[in-house]
């Protein structure tokens, strides 16, 4: 039996939602019941950050929950009566500073048992899944205008732009394939930047009884609205804008950070990898080189490609299905026909061979970096540098322009002049570089 769509579970469960017109923003929820939490899950979360901070205002503790005020302030009053808090002193009109009673810190201590989480009030899982939908990535269609000033400051092969328009359109995913350094890494970087810029998700998820911490600071780049209160108040706080992100990964990653994992000590669990990418570009760099079998990866894309939906087991067992809404990139030096079988390379209908630049290519890569760098582009010392030390000897590759000029810079800052593009530095520069490289097989056709 096949298994439903991501939109199919959305509106099976939520069967009045549809695409959203307009952007997405989480309402303030200014009642408990406008939450979707239950109250004692919000006095357990008071519970654990009393324990922690000590004493705090009520205003303070609902700040801490990224509730409002009106939500937390009655929990408070309801505690207090029931004898497991107390008023330290007055904190002003209407608000109050609280401590636990020995009754509460036994009711944080049991709290901190079960789950040490005492961070921003979850957001249900329900909500999630309309925010994802809201903000899906695959409901933008940047055109060629979009891609032109997202690559602006790069040099590309005019095929592989037309190539790549269609590829970040289709919302499938694409293989990027070719020799390291020309800058594989880099278009999957500027293609997040192909979407709207900002996007929101909750800080935490409140899924079958369990609270799964979402956002990551490695992985999620606030935006600059996060610093200014006046915006924040304007919607719900649980929740934080970030940019679209771009999760990378490389030879490090494993099979477990692919699944929900789970610490013991802390006793805190965290999305997985693929789960932070949602809404934005999924890089998985060097495929091929992990520490785990590259077919045991691929094995583990196959349903997400095909249903747009992952399944996750929670640390108490339960599976949920979550969705599978990014634009997935494998980055490898390696021929794919040499790592997956057809079977794969259907699920993923874009398959892009990022070739060396060509002697115009490279010349336009380090004119364009002479520029950024304030060096003076000298026509003369870049033919040099071709017969000299690439013709017969080694292919062009886009990162070099950049290291070898990141080379001069260094030289003249040590020497205590201004940088130039001579002769003489740029065999040092390529001394230094490729002193344990050596030639390559590849070599520049002196005709081209």
């Amino acid at each position: 039996m096949s298994l439903p769509s991501f939109h199919e579970q959305v509106t099976q469960v939520f069967p009045a939602i549809h695409q959203t017109a307009g952007r997405f923003t989480p309402p303030v929820a200014k009642t408990l019941e406008d939450t979707g939490l239950t109250q004692v899950l919000i006095e357990e979360l008071i519970f654990k950050v009393l324990l922690a901070k000590g004493a705090l205002t009520g205003r303070d503790i609902a700040a801490e929950l990224c509730l409002h005020f009106g939500v937390v302030e009655p929990i408070l009053c309801d505690l207090k009566n029931r004898l497991f808090l107390f008023h330290k002193s007055n904190s002003g009109v209407g608000d109050f500073i609280y401590m636990l009673t020995e009754s509460g810190q036994e009711k944080a201590m049991l709290a901190r048992e079960i789950s040490a989480y005492a961070g921003a009030a979850p957001v249900p899982f329900e909500d999630y899944l309309r925010g994802i939908q809201a903000q899906s990535i695959r409901n933008e269609k940047p055109d060629y205008a979009v891609l032109s000033k997202a690559f602006q400051d790069l040099v590309f092969d005019v095929d592989l732009f037309e190539t790549i328009g269609p590829a970040v359109n289709s919302g499938r995913g694409l293989f990027l394939y070719g020799e390291p350094g020309n800058g594989k890494t880099t278009i999957a970087e500027k293609l997040a930047q192909c979407f709207s810029n900002n996007i929101y998700i909750p800080k935490a998820i409140y899924v079958e009884g369990q609270i799964l911490q979402l956002y990551d600071p490695q992985n999620h780049e606030p935006t600059e609205s996060q610093e200014i209160p006046s915006l924040i108040a304007k919607y719900d706080p649980r929740w934080i804008e970030i940019r679209r992100p771009v999760v990378m990964v490389g030879g490090e990653l494993t099979m477990e950070s692919l699944e929900i994992k789970y610490n013991p000590i802390l006793r805190i669990s965290e999305a997985p990898l693929q789960m932070k990418a949602n809404g934005g570009v999924f890089l998985i760099d060097d495929f091929g080189r992990q520490r785990v079998s590259h077919i045991d990866l691929l094995n583990r894309w196959i349903v997400p490609l095909e249903k747009r939906v992952d399944f996750l087991v929670l640390p108490n067992g339960q599976k949920i299905a979550v969705p599978f809404d990014e634009l997935i990139i494998f980055s490898t030096n390696l021929d794919p026909k040499s790592l997956v079988d057809d079977a794969f390379l259907r699920r993923i209908p874009y398959k892009i061979h990022v070739k060396d630049p060509t002697q115009a290519e490279f010349r336009q890569i380090f004119e364009k970096l002479c520029q950024k760098y304030n060096i003076p582009f000298e026509a003369t010392a870049f033919e040099y540098l071709v017969n000299t030390h690439y013709r017969g000897k080694r292919p062009f590759r886009g990162c070099q322009p950049r290291d070898l000029l990141e080379q001069i810079l260094n030289t003249a800052a040590y020497r205590r002049e201004l940088p130039r593009m001579t002769e003489a530095l740029l065999d040092l520069a390529c001394q230094n570089y490729f002193a344990a490289m050596g030639a390559e097989s590849k070599t520049i056709d002196s005709k081209e």
